[in-house]
């Protein structure tokens, strides 16, 4: 299972799977401080029992119905000051092959995959590696709800329970990497524009008059775009415009 990927360049020619792990970002981290990091290395887990999401979330998968893994990549071309052009890319790369399944799906700033008014599909939680040099790798750890359709967390779905359809999991996988490496390359290429139009023409309520929760109050506003460092920018009812990071500013229902 989750064989060495015969339809992709570099990503996916090292395929590390473990039946049960604590997080599969956790063990990329330990291959990479030993030394035998390789970039286009994937772990992947088929019940990872402490998976890790944005503002220290755990993400609880049941065994064998979704996938869990992790990229090891070296961006290297890029500038930290640029480290959200990664999300963007593996954010849109992700809804790329999934619109194919759930037509409405959006990415939900960040980098969390969304149906409106259904909840989560999955998300996203890159770590990055610095050193003296700049960049020295990224871990990206992916969750995505396939198959499970029973004890779903709160505001969570699936692909399986949004359809009423079962999924052959390594065929997906299989689908997804080869997208993800395609954006990569892109991202490699310089195609920063491009990348940052496509985030944002599938960025959940852009535009739209909606409730945030800003310093514990709530507050009416429209997102109006994502400035160069990848804070959410909104325009509140009086024509103010602000830039939030991902802990000042929590989206209400969605």
């Amino acid at each position: 299972m989750y064989k060495i990927l015969a339809n992709t360049i570099f990503l996916g020619k090292d395929v590390l799977f473990l039946p049960e792990c604590h997080s599969t970002n956790d063990t990329a981290m330990q291959i990479v401080r030993s030394g035998k990091a390789k970039e286009g290395a994937i772990v992947i887990c088929d019940h990872q029992s402490k998976g890790k999401g944005q503002r220290g979330n755990v993400w609880e998968v049941e065994p064998g119905k979704n996938l869990t893994f992790t990229l090891v990549l070296k961006p290297d071309f890029l500038d930290i000051s640029q480290q959200f052009l990664l999300n963007m890319m593996v954010s849109t790369s992700l809804q790329k092959v999934l619109q194919d399944y759930l037509p409405d799906l959006r990415v939900k700033w960040p980098n969390d995959l969304v149906l409106p008014g259904r909840g989560k599909l999955g998300g996203i939680l890159i770590e990055n590696i610095l050193g003296q040099k700049g960049w020295e790798f990224a871990l990206v750890g992916i969750g995505i709800n396939i198959n499970q359709v029973h004890h779903l967390p709160p505001k969570a779905c699936s692909l399986s329970s949004l359809t009423g359809s079962n999924y052959d999991l390594e065929e997906l996988f299989k689908l997804l990497i080869a997208q993800l490496e395609q954006g990569y390359i892109a991202l490699k290429k310089g195609k920063h524009k491009e990348i940052r139009e496509k985030y944002l023409s599938h960025l959940f309520r852009l535009g739209e008059w909606a409730s945030f929760l800003v310093r514990s109050k709530e507050i009416r506003a429209k997102i109006t775009g994502i400035s160069p460092e990848g804070k959410l920018v909104i325009e509140n009812e009086i024509g103010e415009r602000e830039e939030f990071d991902l802990k000042e500013i929590q989206f209400t229902n969605y």
